[in-house]
């Protein structure tokens, strides 16, 4: 049985995460602050999880106390630059609170897997291991399952991970369906990283970005003289990957012609070369991807229906990323690390009217729009923190009821100093950016930028008492 030590001041939290684990089959001993955790054994624990912040010295002083017992951090969303330099003086990881249970026993059975196959160790599962929640590409500052691509832990997308490990150690044919920006060919990286022929090729064509005519000669090859400008013997992509996978993204727009090419490919594992009279023989798993309905493409004869059937022996759905609204926030700060270190900038954070915005926006160009924003934002910030304005969030998208419900977004969060309270109260700020800004901003302009409605700012007028100028127009 693995051994954890908790360290956590907050005695409802610590006793809540001491049954949760203990009903896992965990033996858990619980402390108060770090002064008590060493009074303790720590080398003796497979495991310890502390809060950041703890009366005396913070959570990350037990790093210096063990020789190689892995520390959890537990911090909130709004300190993550604290978790950031958790991570760099040695915590294994952090979690954010509030946490669901499934959140952390996965985590908490990755951390100990891990470390226990470091020492040479076999470990049983205690809980299964954690399953990512969203797709995007892998690197140090991720918190995944070891060999993924892809990370998180939102419900749909842990069955779809469920479904990636079923089906990535066979030669099954999969249709990847999802909006654009999902992430599809990260999973099919993920189902060849984890199948029989991750030592073989991946090769990934973008149906849609070949011309219609140039389209067969790409992926199945040519013969010298097949047409004109064909001068030398040319192998495809298929063959290219043979031994290994050949992913086809937006297979919907594949013109006939090749459809009846790839139909014979997935039939006969073989292909003929334009202009060429003899078969190859090839060894490839297709995996294909599409934002259309090709049923209803299939059955309107925009699509072969026999190529449909034998593309979609298994489907996986990627969600768009409104309907994953738990792993939102998780994504925004995986992305704001990435580009405060590859940036070489310091670690930021979202103000709080930013997060509320970024859950309330329905992303409709999903994970990608998400990034996309996220970097923008980080080269715009002059501060440490990440305003609405800075994200280009297209507010006409978001819910009205949000807008009005928002705190006055732009300069005021940025004006926080190190130990977070406002230089400035709401109300001073706001009278200050209405004097200052009324005379050259209609009312319309200045309620968009202080992320209210109209109807909001006049109220607030009158509340503080600040008269509109004569003649400024609507």
């Amino acid at each position: 049985m693995h051994t954890i030590l908790i360290v956590e001041d907050e005695k409802v939290i610590r006793n809540a995460l001491e049954r949760l684990l203990t009903r896992n089959g965990y033996q858990v001993v619980s402390t108060g602050s770090v002064d008590e955790a060493e009074a303790t054994d720590l080398d003796s624990f497979d495991l310890i999880i502390s809060d950041l912040r703890l009366p005396g010295r913070p959570g990350t002083a037990l790093m210096s106390l063990v020789s190689d017992v892995p520390v959890l951090i537990m911090t909130s969303y709004s300190s993550l630059k604290s978790a950031v330099d958790a991570m760099r003086q040695g915590a294994v990881d952090y979690i954010s609170k509030p946490f669901n249970h499934d959140e952390m026993l996965t985590t908490v059975a990755h951390i100990i897997q891990e470390h226990s196959s470091k020492k040479g160790q076999v470990s049983p599962r205690q809980h299964p291991a954690p399953t990512p929640s969203s797709v995007i590409e892998k690197d140090d500052s991720a918190t995944s399952q070891e060999g993924s691509t892809i990370i998180g832990s939102c419900e749909a997308i842990r069955h779809l991970f469920t479904q990636i490990q079923k089906v990535a150690p066979t030669d099954t044919t999969v249709l990847i369906l999802g909006e654009s920006g999902t992430g599809k060919e990260l999973v099919a990286k993920d189902i060849h990283q984890h199948s029989p022929r991750k030592n073989g090729p991946l090769i990934s064509v973008n149906c849609a970005a070949i011309p219609d005519t140039l389209i067969e000669s790409e992926l199945f090859g040519h013969e010298k003289g097949a047409f004109t400008g064909a001068t030398t013997r040319r192998e495809g992509l298929v063959e290219a990957a043979n031994g290994g996978t050949l992913f086809l993204d937006e297979i919907g727009e594949l013109p006939m012609e090749a459809q009846a090419r790839l139909l014979r490919l997935l039939q006969e594992k073989e292909v003929r070369r334009v202009g060429a009279v003899n078969v190859i023989k090839v060894n490839v798993r297709v995996i294909a991807a599409t934002h259309r309905n090709l049923k209803v493409m299939s059955e309107t004869g925009q699509f072969r229906q026999d190529l449909y059937y034998r593309l979609n022996v298994v489907s996986l759905r990627l969600p768009p990323l409104r309907e994953r609204q738990d792993d939102i926030m998780m994504l925004a700060q995986f992305f704001l690390v990435r580009y405060c270190e590859k940036m070489a900038q310091r670690p930021k954070r979202f103000s709080a009217a930013s997060e509320q915005l970024i859950r309330a926006y329905p992303w409709p160009g999903n994970v990608r729009e998400l990034e996309n924003a996220i970097e923008r934002a980080v080269i715009l910030s002059d501060s440490d923190v990440i305003t609405d304005t800075e994200l280009g969030i297209e507010l006409a998208l978001v819910p009205p009821g949000v807008l009005t419900a928002l705190p006055i977004l732009p300069n005021v969060l940025a004006n926080e100093d190190e130990s977070g309270d406002m230089e400035e109260s709401l109300e001073d700020y706001f009278h200050r950016f209405v004097l200052e800004n009324q005379e050259n901003m209609t009312e319309t302009e200045l309620a968009q930028k202080l992320g209210i409605s109209r109807k909001n700012l006049w109220e607030r007028r009158k509340r503080f008492n600040i008269p509109r100028k004569k003649g400024l127009s609507k």
